[in-house]
């Protein structure tokens, strides 16, 4: 690692990337709603590696991103619970808008979060394997 690299100072260690990898079984589905949807960019993909085949997509780039991966045997994944979330922070309510309304033009409809804390603060979709994503009119914590 070289001094200009990009770090995320955590207490212990310092970490080059946080990757969050999730399963599906529709991987073309999740790829166009993250990427289209969302606006998301994509890293890097990979194809038939083991019976896998994969996206990775930049958060928003190399140092924090999501994996999804698809295996050839996996045809009755579990579809998570309505609080498996990813939470984006957006305290810009124009662009909020504006990215809800994208997504709805592509037919992601917002879903009620399972979760009453998020209703009066986000609009809540669900991605095609059913994980909510959480667009959140706050700056974080």
């Amino acid at each position: 690692m070289h001094d200009h690299d990009p770090v995320l100072l955590f207490r212990y260690a310092r970490v080059a990337q946080v990757r969050i990898a999730r399963p599906t079984i529709r991987l073309q589905e999740v790829i166009t709603f993250y990427c289209e949807g969302l606006g998301l960019r994509e890293l890097g993909r990979f194809e038939n590696h083991a019976g896998y085949s994969g996206v990775f997509l930049g958060l928003p780039d190399r140092t924090v991103h999501l994996e999804f991966t698809q295996h050839v045997a996996d045809e009755d994944a579990q579809v998570p619970s309505g609080d498996d979330l990813l939470v984006f922070y957006i305290p810009d309510a124009t662009q909020l808008r504006a990215l809800c309304q994208r997504l709805e033009a592509r037919g992601h409809a917002s879903v009620e979060p399972e979760n009453p804390y998020w209703a009066d603060k986000s609009v809540t979709f669900a991605d095609p394997d059913g994980r909510r994503v959480v667009l959140c009119n706050v700056t974080g914590i």
